[in-house]
């Protein structure tokens, strides 16, 4: 009996004035979606709404459902309300269905098509008046425990509505859901099997199954966690069917721009939902159209951060397996440059993933073939720990390649292409760049083994060749005198500390000690004050430092990348125009020193011609600093004079 009154009441909605829809009665107000501004009538100009952030002027249509629907007044909306609940005071499912019913007639407004394409992704709610939402949440948060019976009468009432000739703008039904959605989007998610059974059904209704998915995602634009379920448990599963694939990717799109921080969508992306993903997008001649797929391609470094999670490092190795399977040689260029690129970053994020690829090489080996030789491409710009670890791994490698080869001639042509490949990338391990520290260390050895020789065969320091060799070119001397000097500077430096710093120890401790005891007391005291006034701020920033490290994780990879980018840029921008040119001209003047010393000697290179060029230039260079303080002295002297 009180389904039948419930139905009869919501038909009476049907049955209230039938005057015309241009005029207005007394206390009636037209249905101003969003707040009109001034009054509570008609906008008086133009409506500005924003989609995506910017003004828009609205289009003929929807001035057509400001202006020319039906009166809507929201005293006898309130009215009917309160008589649904007198009437049935313990079912708020009635309630609430009434007001779906009496806004969805009331809310008139010209057919579009069943994903609002052509309007922002709140529209119709975003053009509903404050008091209008303010009724409608009003009796939503009365009815709690029947949201999801009035979700699915909202949707099952629209698919009925679409079924018939005429039909209704369903403008009513659209405004409800989304206001229930804004603050419970989990009311979506509950049952989304049920939605999706529901989806096959209608399969060859393009219309419903579009207007089914719309309803679903509302959930999405306020919760990126409800959306992504949305989008994976209703909308990539017929992400291959011509009339559904655009609105699945351009919600997707949408999605993802409205949350542009994707840590909240961590761990909602698995193995099973992200290769279908990568199929989609970088397989040729597949279900999706060029234009769709390329779209996807966009989206899908977004969809593999979601993918990857907050620690990649402790998840990459379950990719593994799935990249290396799809790795073939027939793989499509694009699709194989971006499943190498990812098998690199498993390897390198994940240590894991190395001895996966150990346990996997056998029955991979035509795959394994194409990631050795990828790695020896891009054996610069490999990491020292991921090369140690590579090292290793080909190793055992090369080991399982001759038990391969002495088995038989099966696979003979992958094992082949493995053997080379290992055996390349082995050559590059050895070779290498020069091992200059160990050379260093080498040729120091080298002199001190050498010097120790020279004494113990001489005798002493002073008796043997090296010595008789600095006193020839004059080093030995000079070192000497050197030596000397800085130990008679040490030793009176040291006598004086000696002599003073107790003494000064002794001043500064008597003259600072009461004021330093003082300035750590006021300190003390400012520090507590501070901590007492700031308690508030504090708690603040405890709370939202975990969303700003978040934040930051988010975005810093990106910034470190083009950092490091641009770093690059500067580097090589350097090595072109600063280090080749100063290189090439130090060549030209060692050159030309050389010459000019060879010139001087007439082609003889003997110690005594050393000897005498090394004097020379120890000579002008000591004359030169003589007369560098005269010259600053006679200097300064003339600007004094000057002024």
């Amino acid at each position: 009996m009180r389904r039948k009154s419930a139905s009869g009441s919501a038909l009476r909605f049907r049955r209230i004035s039938q005057r015309d829809p241009g005029r207005r009665g007394p206390g009636e107000i037209l249905p101003c979606f969003g707040g009109c501004g001034r009054g509570a009538g008609g906008p008086p100009g133009p409506y500005k709404q924003r989609l995506w952030g910017r003004p828009f002027l609205l289009s003929p249509p929807f001035l057509e459902i400001l202006l020319f629907s039906p009166q809507l007044d929201l005293s006898e909306l309130q009215k009917q309300l309160e008589k649904s609940q007198s009437l049935f005071p313990e079912n708020p499912s009635v309630w609430v269905k009434d007001m779906a019913g009496y806004l969805n007639y009331k809310l008139q407004a010209p057919k579009s098509d069943p994903t609002l394409s052509q309007h922002p992704h709140d529209y119709p709610y975003c053009l509903v008046s404050k008091d209008l939402r303010t009724i409608i949440k009003s009796l939503l948060s009365k009815a709690g425990g029947v949201l999801e019976l009035f979700f699915d009468h909202c949707i099952y009432t629209m698919l009925q509505e679409l079924d018939k000739t005429p039909g209704e703008s369903l403008h009513g039904y659209r405004i409800c859901i989304q206001a229930l959605l804004v603050d419970k989007p989990k009311v979506a998610t509950a049952n989304l099997s049920k939605y999706l059974e529901l989806l096959r059904c209608h399969h060859n209704r393009t219309p419903k199954c579009l207007t089914i998915m719309w309803a679903l995602g509302q959930a999405g634009f306020a919760d990126l966690t409800e959306g992504l379920k949305v989008w994976l448990g209703i909308m990539l599963p017929v992400l291959g069917l011509k009339s559904l694939s655009p609105f699945a990717i351009t919600y997707l799109d949408r999605l993802l721009m409205m949350h542009p921080n994707l840590t909240k969508g961590f761990g909602m992306i698995g193995p099973k939902d992200f290769f279908p993903l990568l199929d989609f997008a970088f397989m040729p001649n597949n279900s999706l159209s060029p234009s769709l797929q390329e779209q996807l391609q966009q989206l899908y470094p977004r969809l593999k951060v979601l993918a990857f999670g907050a620690k990649p490092e402790a998840t990459l190795h379950t990719y593994f397996p799935s990249f290396l399977s799809r790795t073939t040689p027939n793989c499509p260029t694009g699709m194989r440059k971006e499943l190498l690129s990812c098998l690199m970053e498993c390897l390198t994020l994940d240590p894991l993933s190395f001895s996966v690829w150990r346990q996997l090489y056998i029955k991979h080996l035509s795959q394994s073939s194409l990631l050795l030789n990828h790695y020896l491409e891009t054996w610069d710009s490999t990491s020292k720990k991921v090369r140690k670890s590579l090292q290793e791994t080909v190793h055992l490698f090369k080991v399982t390649n001759d038990e391969l080869a002495a088995k038989g001639p099966s696979s003979a042509e992958d094992v082949a292409a493995c053997r080379a490949a290992c055996q390349s990338l082995l050559l590059k391990m050895k070779a290498g760049g020069p091992p200059w520290p160990r050379l260093a260390l080498v040729l120091l050895v080298f002199i001190a083994g050498f010097l120790m020789h020279d004494v113990r065969t001489h005798g002493s320091f002073q008796a043997s060749a090296s010595a008789r060799v600095l006193r020839s070119c004059g080093i030995l001397p000079a070192s000497q005198q050197a030596w000397n000097t800085v130990s008679h500077l040490s030793m009176e430096g040291y006598s004086w500390l000696e002599a003073k710093a107790p003494l000064c120890y002794t001043r500064v401790t008597s003259t600072l000690a009461p004021n330093l005891e003082l300035a750590w007391a006021k300190m003390l005291e400012m520090a507590a004050d501070l901590s007492g006034k700031c308690s508030a701020q504090l708690v603040w920033l405890s709370d939202h430092l975990p969303r700003f490290t978040e934040w930051l994780q988010a975005r810093v990879p990106e910034f470190v990348l083009c950092g490091a980018e641009y770093l690059k840029e500067l580097l090589l921008f350097l090595m072109k125009n600063c280090f080749l040119p100063a290189v090439d001209y130090l060549a030209a003047a060692l050159e030309g020193a050389w010459q000019r010393w060879a010139d001087s000697c007439d082609g003889e290179g003997s110690w005594e011609c050393l000897r005498t060029q090394l004097t020379s230039l120890i000579l002008s260079s000591w004359g030169y600093l003589q007369d560098t303080p005269g010259m600053i002295k006679d200097w300064a002297s003339g600007i004094l004079s000057g002024h």
